[in-house]
């Protein structure tokens, strides 16, 4: 939900972005104009899949403080000299921030609760979330989870 290949649309057509000049300033653009806040991070040659269909942008020269795309220095669209091998991605990674709870190598949460302060607990690793099996698992576990959540 916060990373993959950007597509844009433009003129009635989805298309992908050229990857020359794709840095993470680039992305930066990309992951305020998707409301995402996180660490943002451009990936190169078609890091999430080649995309199908019209290469829309190329050239796209980001200042970083621009609030969308357009605003961005590029080439004129429909105007470029790639192939989908040079599709560009972004990842808007709310999970490498430094004031973070970290559990092991992951970021814990509790999901699927009444509250914020009840649920499953889940840990972020290698870009995916997954539960935590129950073998084992003690009032000690729970207390480690809390206390990581900051909850007393």
């Amino acid at each position: 939900s916060f990373e993959g290949r950007v597509e844009v649309y433009h003129d009635g057509k989805w298309g992908t972005i050229c990857d020359d000049q794709w840095d993470n300033q680039d992305a930066e653009v990309v992951c305020r104009q998707l409301g995402l806040s996180g660490n943002p991070k451009a990936l190169s040659w078609a890091h999430y899949g080649q995309g199908s269909g019209p290469i829309l942008l190329d050239e796209v020269e980001c200042s970083g403080n621009e609030l969308s795309l357009d605003q961005c220095k590029k080439s004129d669209w429909g105007q470029q000299n790639c192939d989908h091998i040079e599709d560009a991605g972004v990842s808007c990674d709310p999970f490498t921030g430094t004031d973070l709870h970290t559990y092991a190598k992951g970021t814990v949460r509790l999901a699927g609760g009444r509250s914020h302060s009840e649920g499953r607990v889940e840990i972020y690793y290698n870009g995916d979330w997954g539960t935590v099996c129950d073998d084992g698992w003690t009032d000690l576990g729970a207390q480690v989870v809390c206390r990581q959540l900051g909850f007393r």
